[in-house]
């Protein structure tokens, strides 16, 4: 039986958020942040040491940990491009990172990526629920495919396709459960807000976007079933059974033609 892998990285299971926060828990590092973005410009160790009222060996220890946690880049230059004699002093810079962290995870931004390509790419007459299930599943395909490319795991039967999902599984706040070889359950729904408001629409969306993960993924032997329970996603990861119906009687739907 193939051995299940081991968890992710915290950068693999999305965890890097919690680590910037827990870098900007330090009162002096959270101070030296705000310095440095409302700044507008790169900022020296000297200025922000002399704006926190710290010596400047406390604010570039300070500084080099908002660096490390991909808050702050930094690169040697002169400020204002003005050409002076000796080394060039360093100089940091907030990044574009863009820090939310919710518990569980919740991920309002892939469907609202999904529902603006819908928009845009709808078709005449092809209408907006239809756009956002061929939206979404082309969404998955792209990533799964991204994903069959990065790991490169040859043939997938239905072990290593639910091993080589996990990890993506992981990133997008579902909660993968590994629950036999070949099942897994969902512990956590990443849209939950948006499902409370429309589950048909939204439970649909979710079920075209994972089914075209393990189409691009080409993974072979397992299928991705609708099978709501409260407070948990409303797909898992399965064997497909021979009758469209799980034990539990949940219904698989079919992932090939999502209804309008």
């Amino acid at each position: 039986m193939e051995k299940y892998p081991s968890s992710p990285s915290p950068e693999e299971s999305g965890d890097a958020p919690v680590a910037a926060v827990s870098v900007l828990a330090d009162e002096q590092r959270r101070r030296l942040y705000t310095i440095a973005r409302r700044a507008r410009r790169p900022v020296t160790r000297e200025e922000t040491a002399a704006a926190a009222g710290i010596s400047v060996k406390l604010a570039a220890f300070h500084l080099d940990k908002l660096v490390a946690a991909g808050l702050l880049r930094a690169r040697y230059e002169n400020p204002g491009g003005t050409p002076r004699v000796g080394r060039k002093p360093k100089v940091y810079e907030p990044t574009d990172a863009d820090i939310r962290v919710s518990i569980p995870e919740r991920r309002p931004d892939v469907i609202a990526e999904i529902l603006i390509d819908a928009v845009l790419t709808e078709s005449p007459g092809e209408g907006a629920r239809a756009a956002a299930l061929r939206t979404a599943r082309q969404r998955g395909e792209d990533l799964g495919a991204a994903e069959r490319t990065r790991v490169r795991p040859g043939r997938l039967g239905p072990e290593r396709s639910i091993s080589t999902a996990e990890t993506m599984l992981e990133q997008y706040g579902f909660e993968p459960d590994r629950q036999a070889p070949t099942r897994m359950r969902l512990l956590n729904c990443p849209f939950h807000a948006q499902a409370a408001r429309s589950p048909e629409l939204v439970c649909g969306i979710n079920h075209a976007f994972l089914c075209g993960f393990l189409n691009g993924l080409q993974a072979t032997g397992v299928a991705a079933v609708l099978a709501p329970r409260a407070g948990q996603c409303c797909v898992e990861l399965r064997e497909p059974s021979r009758g469209g119906t799980g034990g539990d009687g949940t219904t698989e739907g079919d992932c090939g033609r999502e209804a309008p």
